[in-house]
């Protein structure tokens, strides 16, 4: 019988950071439903979160095949019932798989109530995070939770000198990437009916928000 390749990666921050955002998950998520994962990266989030916040179903996406495929691979290692194979979901495009009325055969028809996006909207151009406010506003139901974590800055002002340097070498790879003010992500989800409930202060300068998805106001 032939055993699967391994082809998972790491990202060392994941070890450090997802207790801390477990516990704010448990406390922020819809008590049932699918929750959707933009970004997911290794995959290393999603092996972790799933099996805790039972019976929410876990949908891990990414853009990019070789993360997609190291995503899969930690569900290999780390099975659990309610974790989806990932997706491949661009943030920025106009229409999501997931909003195909057929998906939702594939949900199990256990609908979208929550997407988690985490260290994203620094690592990719304005337009991923626009793009993800507009999927949240199109696909979350009234009530629905958008969480995100990451660094931001506040009035404009980073809030510690390790995520000004962090800023610096951001925008060294990417003139396109950089730390984003909090003020302007939120008039980004504003625009989108996603209304800003909550922060909390997470390890290492981070920020964990919570958005909440308004009756449509049309």
């Amino acid at each position: 019988m032939n055993t699967p390749e391994d082809t998972r990666k790491y990202a060392p921050a994941t070890q450090r950071n997802r207790q801390p955002i477990l516990e704010v998950l448990l406390e922020a998520l819809p008590a049932s439903g699918t929750i959707l994962e933009i970004a997911s990266g290794t995959g290393e989030h999603a092996v972790f979160f799933a099996p805790h916040l039972n019976p929410r179903q876990w949908l891990p996406s990414d853009p990019n095949p070789e993360l997609r495929a190291s995503i899969a691979s930690w569900g290999v290692h780390f099975p659990s019932k309610n974790l989806y194979p990932p997706i491949e979901l661009d943030a920025t495009a106009p229409t999501w798989p997931v909003e195909v009325a057929e998906f939702s055969l594939y949900l199990h028809n256990l609908p979208i109530t929550a997407i988690v996006n985490i260290n994203m909207i620094h690592i990719s151009p304005w337009s991923a995070c626009l793009g993800l406010m507009a999927g949240a506003g199109r696909i979350l139901p009234s009530g629905g939770i958008l969480y995100l974590y990451g660094p931001f800055k506040q009035g404009g002002e980073h809030t510690a000198p390790s995520n000004a340097a962090f800023d610096e070498s951001l925008i060294a790879q990417n003139p396109e990437w950089g730390v984003r003010n909090l003020e302007e992500v939120v008039a980004a989800a504003a625009a989108q009916h996603l209304i800003f409930k909550q922060t909390y202060q997470m390890p290492a300068n981070n920020l964990s928000l919570i958005f909440e998805r308004s009756a449509n106001l049309k």
